[in-house]
């Protein structure tokens, strides 16, 4: 018998996870990747003798990571060294104040308890709860392909998403366990990596939290791409062919099935394609009106998750009073999540994230150097230029100055930018958006735009704007549950 083919468009995340899986189960499958590294948005690259991971710099839920690979036999360990950072990461405040988390429970409790006392006991309980939503929610419900309303028909699992709070707010819910300001931002900071403010992300999502604080903030030896690495080099033992410089251009269709997807370098075709490329690039740009998911109209009604403005810096000195994360919370959030959320535009005095990798790798800049990676979370869809990306380097780097007592600015050797017009011409970004979709309760589950094309049998989709949602963890997921999809329909 013949083995099935396959064709994966995109080599982020979610297209080598998708491609792994398929090829464990028996499918000869090419991914096909427009620029000429893989990786997608976690990308690296290297210059004057600093190396910089290009998008995602968090490793959450190691457990992810790890069942991951054990389901083709193989460890994390057999690919990259993991260390885990303590502290965690900093809060940079107003005044100067730094607060470092400790990676450690007992003094985390003890941090909490010396802000606002009795707050360690509400921290054990806000976790063993948040624990329960870990649990449920990324063993069961991330891997739900929300398709049907059946899938949820389980009176079992309808009982656990009642309890999980996924009809209340994240901010209601925090504010039921913590009153000082500074514990109720910690809590909230995690969400903003889900696209929303806590106001609007149901309360599921303080699976986060336990994420955060019980399971660590990790760091793998050489860089978030050495994951890319690895599932690169799992999906080539596998038999997975990967083709750079493969920008598809158009993916032609007969009689409801994938007749050949077209690319810059020739055509190609397979018994099943799988877009890992942004979903509304490749429903709009790629497909004929006929065979399009979703109409314009549609696409402009969803919440996206915010774009970045990001920096990519090489420094010929060490800076003090900095760790490996950073977050520069030194500044009134409110505004800028109104210029984010409510009022799309350019915030006037922005929070900002600072990462410093050099402070745990010595493999990533000269001796004696830092390599510095900041990220400013902007609205999608923003006019970008280099005016404004320069006046955004001086602003927030004049803050990094006061807060270090050091100066930057005379001291860089190296610096790149990448915002929404990067986004757009690297990754077909819709609006130029950095993280995909909000996860609000309008957009979650069956909610999310298809992981399958209505109109084409043997065509289907993985990735941030997909189930289960943005992050690397949801698209290791992503490309295991469209996987596991793709067999059921072709059993």
């Amino acid at each position: 018998m013949n083995k099935k083919t396959a064709l994966v468009i995109g080599s982020g995340f979610s297209g080598l996870s998708a491609a792994i899986n398929l090829a464990h189960k028996g499918f000869e499958v090419k991914i096909l990747e427009k620029n000429n590294s893989i990786g997608g948005r976690a990308r690296q690259f290297s210059e004057s003798g600093f190396t910089f991971d290009m998008g995602p710099s968090w490793y959450w839920m190691p457990d992810v990571f790890e069942s991951f690979f054990n389901k083709f036999g193989k460890s994390v360990a057999d690919y990259y060294d993991l260390v885990r950072l303590d502290p965690s990461y900093q809060v940079v405040y107003e005044n100067g104040e730094a607060m470092p988390i400790p990676a450690q429970m007992a003094e985390l409790k003890k941090l909490f308890d010396s802000i606002e006392p009795g707050s360690g006991v509400q921290l054990d309980e806000f976790l063993k709860q948040a624990a329960y939503k870990y649990e449920v929610g990324i063993n069961q419900l991330v891997y739900k392909p929300g398709r049907t309303l059946t899938e949820f028909a389980d009176p079992k699992l309808l009982i656990d998403v009642v309890r999980m709070d996924v009809f209340q707010s994240m901010a209601k819910h925090v504010r039921k366990y913590f009153k000082h300001p500074k514990l109720v931002q910690l809590m909230e900071f995690p969400v903003l990596f889900l696209g929303a403010l806590p106001e609007n992300t149901p309360a599921l999502y303080s699976l986060m939290n336990y994420a955060d604080m019980a399971l660590g903030t990790w760091y793998p030896k050489g860089g978030m791409f050495k994951i890319v690495e690895a599932m690169a080099s799992l999906a080539e033992e596998l038999g997975v062919e990967i083709l750079t410089d493969h920008e598809v251009t158009s993916i032609e269709t007969k009689s409801g099935k994938v007749s050949s997807v077209e690319t810059v370098q020739g055509s190609f075709s397979a018994d099943v394609v799988v877009a890992g490329a942004d979903y509304h690039h490749v429903d709009d740009k790629l497909l004929s009106k006929a065979d399009r998911n979703y109409s314009e109209k549609y696409w402009d009604k969803r919440v996206l998750a915010p774009s970045s403005l990001l920096y990519y810096v090489g420094l010929n000195k060490k800076l003090d009073g900095l760790l490996h994360h950073n977050l520069f919370f030194d500044t009134d959030f409110t505004p800028h999540a109104h210029n984010i959320y409510t009022d799309p535009k350019w915030p006037d005095n922005p929070l900002f994230y600072a990462s410093l990798t050099s402070k745990t790798d010595d493999t990533v800049a000269p001796e004696g150097h830092e390599n510095l990676f900041l990220l400013i979370p902007v609205a999608p869809g923003l006019e970008d230029n280099e005016e404004i990306r320069d006046h955004y380097f001086k602003l927030i780097v004049k803050r990094m100055e006061e807060y270090c007592g050091q100066s930057i600015l005379e001291h860089v050797v190296y610096k790149r930018s990448f915002a929404h017009k990067d986004f757009v011409s690297d990754y077909h970004s819709f609006k130029g958006n950095a993280y995909g979709l909000a996860n609000t309760l309008k957009q979650t589950a069956i909610l999310k735009p298809s992981l399958k094309n209505k109109h084409v049998k043997n065509l289907y989709y993985t990735g941030q704007l997909t189930v289960p949602g943005p992050g690397v963890p949801p698209s290791l997921i992503s490309g295991i549950v469209v996987a596991n999809e793709i067999v059921k329909d072709l059993a």
